[in-house]
């Protein structure tokens, strides 16, 4: 049994990480804004659940709540980075893409900072990070949620290299969806390669439990993201 925080959890890839982990037998604190989703999932899966609300751009309040769900899970093993926003606009107001820098990237690296102390201190331990295959491009119709991908993704390498260095036992893992069905996806057009999200969910699991580095998901978004290194970008400014 592991005890597993998860972020973002009340929908799509997050709650069915929830339900997946704790069916197999593992303790999940689960995070998110909507009280009564949360209060759902919990009577889903039972006495194995522990809830907190939290929007976690609210730096000082996410920090006690992860301790606050440490506290009363008896400590932590896996900490997986899942909230996560996305406009797709071609010409998204300030205001969107300060959300989307304030979810995807102030929020990610401090709750990733955060498991990466903890695990230091306590000499073991698992950091999931929900990247995207959006990591390895740039586009102008979403240009803020495609950037923010690139720095967790990035951020995450750097962590990773940095856990190599120290006598812990850290693993970081950089988890990259291509199109997952969930909130987030429902209103994106033109989507191919749908995976369905307890399908997805379950290639994810099998990829943290082997501890690797990245998992696409599925291994197809393999393909794109070996041509996104040798597309030259004046190909992908016509794109």
């Amino acid at each position: 049994m592991k005890n597993i925080l998860i972020t973002g959890a009340t929908s799509g890839i997050g709650r069915e990480l929830a339900l997946q982990l704790a069916e197999a037998g593992n303790k999940v604190g689960l995070m998110g804004r909507r009280t009564e989703k949360l209060e759902s999932i919990k009577k889903e899966i039972g006495e194995n659940a522990f809830i907190r609300t939290l929007d976690v751009t609210d730096l000082e309040k996410a920090e006690n709540v992860y301790r606050d769900l440490i506290d009363e899970m008896g400590g932590m093993d896996m900490m997986i980075l899942n909230a996560g926003v996305g406009v797709d606009k071609i010409m998204s107001p300030w205001k969107a893409d300060k959300l989307t820098i304030e979810v995807n990237v102030l929020a990610f690296s401090h709750g990733l900072h955060f498991a990466f102390d903890y695990f230091r201190r306590q000499g073991h331990g698992h950091i999931v990070g929900m990247s995207s295959i959006a990591s390895h491009l740039a586009s102008y119709k979403a240009a803020v949620y495609t950037a923010s991908k690139h720095f967790a993704s990035n951020y995450m390498t750097g962590f990773r290299q940095k856990a190599k260095r120290l006598p812990s036992d850290i693993t970081v893992t950089d988890i990259k969806p291509g199109f997952v069905k969930s909130e987030m996806t429902e209103n994106v057009p033109n989507m191919f390669w749908v995976s369905e999200t307890d399908k997805a969910v379950k290639q994810m699991i099998k990829g943290l439990n082997k501890k690797r580095n990245i998992v696409y998901i599925t291994k197809r978004w393999m393909l794109v993201a070996w041509l996104a290194r040798l597309i030259p970008q004046f190909v992908w400014d016509r794109i």
